[in-house]
């Protein structure tokens, strides 16, 4: 039985505990938030006990720490925690700047401990199920992949301003995406943008639209579209071609109801949010990081999955800044 520190009482660390304290391989010790009142509450809601960083940290019973507090914290804990000598599960992204996320990778490989990163879209059923028979070579070789990431709204501008920009907090997950399923890492990236949804987003820096074209070492093409506002709900599918064929993975919908009239079909729209989305990846990953920590086995998603992702990130921001196609050190 591993006991856990979870970092974060925010919706993520809400989504994160309750799946520590679902897994049977581990009990969920100590809840850590600079916000008293939520990590008491949260603390309470799974039988834990609040804490300071120090103080989990200090545990010798704590063997893992869940890491799900705000961004401009990822990095100190999960230096922290590998000085300490706990296995870590750390949501995206390591850090916001590639030279401190390079230190953190650094850190973990000194210390000998297990870092896995969230990126819970590898977890998806049917993403997962995509690239099992990509793998089989049921499509042959791939040639085209092309993935859709769209937003039912952009999150608040507060937010925004400092989210690292939509390429590093949104993106991020299409850039991982992109070198799970094709196997392959870039040579070369071309990203573009606007600001279509809110003048509000345009005049923190940031834009809320946006295409990236990447080329890979083995000359395999992948096309990105994002947007901050779909007002049909949380959209995410991609599709891969390939020399025999091509796979799709498509939206989840809260049913698969579809109603057929004499005037129109219509079906329930896709889930709104991404909580809800990818409520099943999020108790898969944990689950995964768990078993393998219990198995001594490597996770799926490493720090350098992590910091790979981030990169991506930073060439497409200059890109699109910059307007101009760059290259890629692989």
């Amino acid at each position: 039985m591993i006991e856990v520190a979870v970092f974060g009482a925010g919706r993520i660390g809400k989504i994160h505990a309750a799946n520590v304290a679902a897994h049977p391989g581990a009990t969920l010790r100590y809840v850590v938030d600079v916000h008293a009142p939520s990590a008491q509450a949260l603390a309470d809601m799974h039988g834990a006990r609040v804490a300071s960083v120090e103080q989990a940290l200090a545990d010798p019973a704590v063997g893992a720490v869940v890491i799900g507090s705000s961004t401009d914290t990822h990095a100190d804990l999960l230096l922290r925690s590998a000085a300490a000598g706990k296995a870590i599960f750390c949501e995206k992204p390591v850090d916001l700047d590639i030279a401190r996320a390079r230190e953190c990778a650094a850190a973990v490989e000194a210390a000998g401990v297990t870092c896995m990163i969230g990126f819970q879209r590898r977890f998806d059923p049917t993403f997962s199920a995509l690239k099992r028979r990509l793998d089989e070579g049921e499509i042959g070789t791939p040639e085209v992949l092309v993935v859709t990431s769209r937003d039912p709204g952009a999150p608040p501008v507060e937010y925004l301003k400092g989210s690292g920009g939509i390429f590093k907090d949104m993106l991020i997950h299409d850039f991982d995406i992109f070198r799970w399923i094709l196997g392959d890492e870039a040579v070369s990236i071309h990203a573009t943008g606007s600001c279509l949804s809110d003048p509000a987003i345009a005049e923190a820096g940031d834009i809320d639209t946006t295409a990236v074209t990447i080329r890979t070492r083995k000359g395999r093409i992948c096309q990105i579209n994002t947007s901050r506002r779909a007002a049909y709900g949380y959209d995410q599918r991609f599709e891969v071609l390939g020399d025999k064929g091509m796979l799709q993975a498509g939206n989840v919908r809260p049913t698969q109801v579809v109603s057929w009239g004499g005037k129109h079909i219509s079906s329930d729209l896709p889930e709104h949010f991404f909580l809800e989305r990818y409520r099943d990846a999020y108790a898969a990953e944990i689950a995964h990081f768990f078993d393998a920590l219990t198995a001594g086995t490597p996770v799926r998603t490493t720090v350098a999955d992590g910091l790979k992702a981030l990169e991506l990130a930073e060439l497409a921001t200059q890109s699109w800044r910059e307007g101009r196609a760059l290259e890629c050190i692989v």
